[in-house]
């Protein structure tokens, strides 16, 4: 069996990827493998993953928005500490049968991640949770214009362009870490393969010179939030669950609700929360809810609805909806939107378009029951290609693996 080195910002979970990466380190010790866990960060969940018997190093690096100015602006770069880890990491456990799997590099890893790994590219997978190889803002997203950018990376009109949340000098600070990634990270190195989270990213990964015969796709595990099915036709409100903050199309959609008529109830936290709840006293700010917490939400709701305005390459919000049998609404950018709209599992709007967007509202809201059922009966229980089991999704990785080394994979336990 294949040893696997996971390489990963942090330790402990704060956003999906590293979720991801966490999750894939209980799974091969749940089937014997030999697991290794690299992380840039000081460790604050490295005595769980010892706890399974996951051997783990550090680079005990600051994060980088606690870090002096100066020093961000420098080692977020490129963090020499991470290549010297990673050297000791190879030289310690490399072989035929060793593999490495990056998932999150651009908060602490950075590209020194990939220079330290060409040596073992052959066995190296890297996991594209978003844009950032192909994107400075990792999101192909024009966030003063708050619209989906068409631009390649580093091109002229690219470099050109404000499109960064903060400023321009924050923009060409990206730029320069995407040359340096660049050379870091050659595009036609023989990498054991590139993963996809879903297909409709491949064309601006080859639009920016990554090789498609490297590109693999395995889709997320995601597992429904209700056992039952979640009875959406007998319900009257819609439900937001994410980050509150301007590109996940939280006005837009409260601009919507308000024009329509339709209950809202908005589970997360964010920078707008404050100033969209005295703004909108009529509608449920609940924070941040845990598992149980946000069933019960979506056991009231007629409907999801996730209208980022950018390129979303997944919504794990939206895949547990409808496996648990609430329809969904998707802005157009979402990749996963024309499958859900074609599969009959929801709907796609131009979420920028508010008489658009509030007709689409009224519409779910005035859908006869027994319409809204066959919605909800469609998506419950079935995948529907949009993700995976646990199970699957570990089968996935491991057939990778033994695509590069030979070994066999192991089977559930």
């Amino acid at each position: 069996m294949p040893k696997v080195v996971i390489l990963n910002d942090a330790s402990v979970a704060r956003g999906g990827a590293t979720g991801l990466a966490l999750l894939q380190a209980r799974l091969l010790r749940a089937r014997g493998l030999a697991v290794v866990f690299a992380s840039a960060d000081r460790g604050a969940g490295a005595a769980a993953l010892r706890d399974i018997g996951v051997e783990v190093h550090l680079a005990g690096a600051q994060p980088l928005t606690e870090a002096a100015p100066h020093v961000a602006a420098t080692r977020g770069l490129y963090n020499p500490a991470v290549a010297r880890m990673l050297a000791r990491v190879i030289a310690a456990h490399d072989g035929p049968d060793t593999v490495y799997h990056v998932h999150s590099w651009s908060k602490a890893l950075t590209p020194a991640v990939f220079a330290a790994l060409r040596p073992v590219a052959p066995r190296v997978f890297i996991h594209a949770h978003d844009f950032f190889l192909a994107c400075p803002n990792g999101g192909f997203m024009d966030y003063q214009a708050m619209r989906p950018c068409a631009r390649r990376g580093l091109s002229a009109a690219c470099l050109t362009t404000q499109c960064d949340k903060r400023s321009f000098a924050q923009k060409l600070w990206r730029s320069a870490r995407q040359a340096i990634l660049h050379r870091s990270l050659p595009r036609r190195a023989p990498w054991g393969g590139i993963v996809l989270i879903h297909p409709a990213m491949a064309p601006r990964l080859v639009a920016q010179g990554y090789p498609a015969a490297r590109l693999r796709v395995l889709r997320n595990p995601a597992e429904a939030l209700s056992p039952c099915r979640i009875p959406a036709e007998t319900n009257r409100g819609f439900l937001f669950i994410g980050r509150i903050e301007a590109e996940k199309g939280i006005e837009e959609l409260i601009g919507a609700a308000q024009a329509a008529g339709v209950a809202l109830t908005v589970v997360g936290e964010g920078p707008l929360r404050a100033p969209l709840s005295r703004a909108h006293p009529q509608l449920r700010f609940t924070g941040w809810l845990d598992r149980a917490g946000m069933l019960a939400e979506a056991q009231q709701a007629r409907a999801v609805v996730m209208p980022s305005r950018y390129p979303e390459p997944f919504g794990l919000v939206a895949a547990e909806a409808v496996l648990s049998g609430l329809p969904v609404i998707l802005s157009e950018p979402a990749l996963l939107a024309p499958e859900i709209a074609a599969q009959g599992l929801g709907w796609a709007c131009d979420t920028r378009d508010p008489a658009a967007f509030a007709a689409l509202l009224r519409l779910v809201a005035d859908l006869p029951p027994a319409a809204l059922r066959q919605v909800s009966e469609a998506g419950f229980g079935a995948r529907a290609g949009l993700c995976l089991t646990t199970d699957a999704w570990c089968d996935g990785l491991l057939e990778l693996y033994a695509g590069v080394t030979g070994s066999l994979a192991a089977g559930p336990g």
